[in-house]
């Protein structure tokens, strides 16, 4: 059994659509969970006036009853506040000729699909090529990415995240990371876990704006409770690093993704990188301990960030993610226009000066699908309670196969 999801609509579309499906029958939702998360992804100093006008709420269309999933598809819908001011520009019905002229986009940004776009698919109007790929559509991936995070939660699993850097200024990160990182991470207007840099980094969103600017930056999102063996070595597809990272490199203006120390492996000895291997009975190496997640040992380091080989070590799983700056400049780039040919300055409409708080919010989401559809194709289930047994019968498995180790050897 696997997670499947994907979602349909255009930024000033009437609504989107979120389908996820693979989620077992009987468990617990509520809507309220979902909007509390598309709620942080609108939040964070240097968004745009497009945050004051919606208020991100879903609406179930189907696959849940009484408050819990049916095991069939979930469907919920979120709709546009913004939909009756764009309805003639986005209307589904073909217009008289001329009329599709207003609000007509000629002049591709650099740094956005515009011009690829309208290559690729044979358009004349760039608009019909950034309705999709504006980073609007990343609210449908929260949704789907809660109800991700709500199965993980029955296992124990806790994901968060917080910024790492934002334009050019560093955070410094806490030896161990509060619990749960989010509430931590939330009160933060810019969701730094160091409150000494906080103050810079307001200042530069506010010289960046001044300038017609954007900026970019980096965040961090650590899922803690993994249990041990998600993934696989066996094929490339399998392998959950791979899965992690394809997810959220298909974020809106990501452009990189590391996993525990990432690039800094390739400048370190092996000695420095490699993560110690010791019995979780004493911390010293001593003998495995039954009935635990990590299968009853512990890695004294976490430099792999919780994956080897593509599997899960039962250690925290820790990605960062980089994000370019927004491509939508209120001082834009040189481009060309599309219909006469001449040389112009991009298109500008109202835009974030950044995003990178939000980013979080969406890469917590990926990193919970990636977990929760290879704990569904690890345990798989119809219903939540199957799931549950099959878990909670392979990590008992785990330490019963090491005493049973033990004892015949102690045996011979």
């Amino acid at each position: 059994m696997h997670l499947r999801f994907t979602t349909a609509g255009e930024s000033h579309g009437k609504a989107f659509v979120t389908i996820v499906e693979g989620l077992p029958a009987g468990l617990p939702v509520a809507a309220g969970a979902v909007d509390r998360d598309l709620s942080r992804r609108m939040q964070g100093y240097g968004r745009g006036a497009r945050m004051k006008i919606e208020r991100d709420r879903i609406e179930w269309i189907a696959g849940v009853r009484a408050g819990e999933t049916l095991g069939s598809p979930v469907a919920m819908l979120i709709a546009n506040r913004d939909w009756p001011n764009w309805e003639d520009v986005m209307a589904h019905e073909a217009a008289e000729p001329g009329e599709l002229r207003r609000r007509r986009v000629s002049r591709p940004r650099p740094g956005h699909a515009d011009l690829a776009g309208v290559l690729k698919y044979a358009r004349l109007d760039a608009r019909d090529i950034l309705e999709r790929a504006s980073a609007r559509e990343t609210a449908a991936r929260v949704a789907a990415g809660a109800l991700a995070r709500r199965l993980l939660d029955e296992f124990g699993v806790e994901v968060g995240s917080h910024v790492v850097t934002l334009g050019g200024v560093a955070a410094a990160r806490p030896p161990e990371l509060p619990v749960p990182l989010n509430d931590a991470a939330d009160r933060s207007e810019v969701r730094v876990l160091d409150s000494s840099v906080e103050a810079e980094i307001v200042r530069r969103i506010d010289e960046a704006k001044k300038a017609g600017d954007t900026l970019g930056g980096e965040v961090e999102v650590v899922a803690r409770g993994v249990v041990v063996g998600l993934g696989s070595h066996v094929s490339w597809d399998r392998k959950l690093d791979g899965r992690l990272a394809g997810l959220l490199m298909s974020i809106p203006a990501v452009k990189g993704v590391e996993i525990g120390m990432g690039f800094e492996v390739a400048r370190r000895l092996g000695s420095e990188v490699h993560d110690p291997i010791s019995g979780a009975g004493d911390g010293a190496g001593g003998p495995p301990v039954a009935g635990d997640r990590r299968g009853g040992f512990r890695r004294e380091t976490n430099n792999a960030g919780g994956l080897e080989g593509g599997i899960t070590t039962g250690e925290p799983v820790v990605v960062r993610v980089a994000m370019k700056p927004i491509s939508t400049l209120m001082s834009p780039l040189r481009t060309v226009d599309l219909s006469s040919g001449a040389a112009a300055n991009a298109q500008s409409e109202r835009s974030d000066v950044t995003a990178v708080p939000a980013l979080g919010v969406i890469a917590e989401a990926m990193v919970a699908l990636a977990l929760a559809d290879a704990m569904l194709e690890k345990f798989g289930g119809d219903s939540l309670g199957e799931m549950r047994r099959n878990y909670q019968a392979y990590v008992a498995s785990l330490g019963d196969r090491w005493v049973a180790s033990r004892d015949a050897a102690g045996g011979s």
